[in-house]
């Protein structure tokens, strides 16, 4: 019972925490979305063939239409986030604002123009023009209430309903600059605390007067004392495993984290990350991870792969076909891959090699190679493949990633997600590094982070990374973004092989 009481206390505790730091988010997610409700409405309105209906008659005598409204307005807020219409560092900014408008309105558009079309078929409407006029009427008012209105209202409310004490861990060159520039151009209402610091007595000071408030090892004191909204780790020319020891351990308090560190160069590079003051800070904070979203993720898990499946079945059965007849052997490939917590599991895919006897020795000797050399490596041409034994049909459905579609069996047993870090092998396994090993500390899925943003053009070592990034800001958000993305690296082979 007391371990439920804390549980639910640290939980509490955490959900209090991500209202607080992500409060404007609401506020602009609201606004956007009754903005986009009443364009929409306006401007069917305008162009209606019955013009003898006043406003509430006309709606009234279609009472569907406003459902399909709703739909679509959710949408395009999607692609707002996408587009980051709710990062701080583009919020700040007039002219990016105004430019991912207009980009989250073009990409917008395809969803505008399917309802015009159906408004017109039902001869509601002349839809010619319902583009145009629902543009020129969201641009308008997204770019007076969005623009200007509410980023003057956040900046006045940042000293005040929207402050945030902030500590930093560790007093490297990230911390240090990052302080300075929090401490002298602040419009996000940042309030720098101090430092927490192995290396330092408590009380020394580090930069612009701020000092040291304690260690890690009583960090749990420090944020008793002092009234902490959110965590910057700014921790930098340490191994990865102390690294993300620190995270780990950091997480434990339920604080909201975002981290500034050169280790994590490759997040910042492949993904759209948060700026402070111009310093990209990645958000690692505990997410909604607990049973409820993960139960929730595996019915989606099933339900999606499920239709799936029924979908794609002619091209499954196709594909089938082909490789048959490409050369001997099994259709599908099995191989024992590592699960979630090092488990085994029989893992399938589509074969486009040639059948071998036995192991590949030499791919397995060149894989432990590219491993432990990765600190070396370019990321240019990472993936470790034996060319000469991928069959015509092989080449085909590597590129396009649809050797992978039989993995969506592995999804219904419960051994694969959607989404999560590619299984590994069992010899790479057993080569990982300690820190590495955190990649099997939830269920592998078909595509991830670094397959749709790394693919085979980042380093064995950025990949794990990218994987990390993954496991440290599991959200229902994220899987759906990499899903939607996932689907153009497909058709367009980007760094298949």
């Amino acid at each position: 019972m007391a371990q439920f009481l804390n549980v639910m206390k640290s939980l509490t505790i955490s959900i209090n925490h991500m209202k607080k730091n992500y409060k404007y988010k609401y506020f602009f997610g609201i606004s956007d979305f009754f903005i986009l409700i009443f364009s929409f409405l306006v401007s069917i309105f305008a162009l209606r063939n019955n013009t003898s209906l006043n406003f509430f008659e006309f709606y009234g005598s279609i009472p569907e239409i406003l459902s399909l409204v709703v739909l679509i307005s959710l949408i395009i807020l999607i692609i707002f986030q996408y587009n980051g219409l709710y990062r701080l560092d583009i919020i700040l900014n007039r002219t990016s604002h105004f430019t991912q408008i207009l980009k989250a309105i073009y990409y917008s558009s395809l969803k505008i123009v399917l309802l015009s079309f159906l408004l017109d078929s039902r001869t509601v409407i002349d839809s010619r023009l319902l583009f145009v006029l629902f543009f020129l009427i969201s641009i308008g008012l997204l770019f007076v209430i969005r623009v200007e209105l509410l980023k003057w209202l956040f900046i006045e409310l940042s000293q005040s309903s929207f402050k945030r004490n902030v500590i930093i861990v560790g007093d490297g060159k990230p911390g240090k600059l990052l302080a300075t520039k929090l401490i002298y151009e602040n419009p996000l209402g940042l309030n720098i605390l101090g430092f927490v610091d192995d290396t330092r007595r408590v009380g020394d000071f580090v930069v612009a007067g701020k000092r040291v408030l304690g260690s890690l090892e009583n960090l749990q004191e420090v944020l008793n004392n002092y009234q902490v909204d959110e965590l910057i780790i700014a921790i930098e020319n340490e191994s990865y495993e102390k690294f993300f020891d620190v995270v780990d351990y950091c997480k434990t308090f339920g604080v909201p984290i975002r981290i500034t560190s050169n280790l994590l160069d490759v997040v910042n590079q492949k993904l759209k990350i948060e700026k402070y003051s111009d310093i990209p800070v990645i958000d690692v904070s505990p997410q909604y991870n607990d049973s409820f979203t993960i139960g929730l993720k595996r019915i989606s898990d099933v339900v999606i792969a499920s239709f799936a499946i029924l979908f794609l079945s002619p091209v499954m059965a196709f594909i089938a076909t082909m490789v048959k007849f490409s050369s001997p052997g099994p259709i599908l490939f099995k191989q024992k891959r590592i699960g979630k917590d090092g488990k085994e599991f029989n893992f399938y895919k589509f074969r486009s090699m040639k059948q071998l006897k036995g192991e590949d020795e030499e791919r397995k000797k060149m894989m432990i190679e590219f491993m432990k050399n990765s600190a070396n490596q370019n990321g240019s041409d990472t993936k470790i493949i034996n060319e000469s034994r991928v069959t015509w049909i092989g080449k085909i459905i590597r590129k396009t990633s649809l050797d992978e579609l039989p993995q969506l069996f592995n999804v219904i047993k419960g051994d694969m997600s959607l989404v999560g870090p590619r299984p590994c092998l069992p010899y790479e396994f057993e080569n990982y590094d300690e820190w590495q090993k955190r990649r099997v500390s939830v269920i592998p899925g078909c595509t991830g982070v670094w397959q749709v943003w790394g693919r085979s053009i980042v380093t064995f070592q950025e990949s794990i990374v990218l994987d990390l990034y993954y496991i440290n800001n599991m959200s229902p958000w994220l899987d759906i973004q990499l899903m939607f993305q996932t689907v153009p690296v497909m058709l367009f082979s980007k760094g298949a092989k």
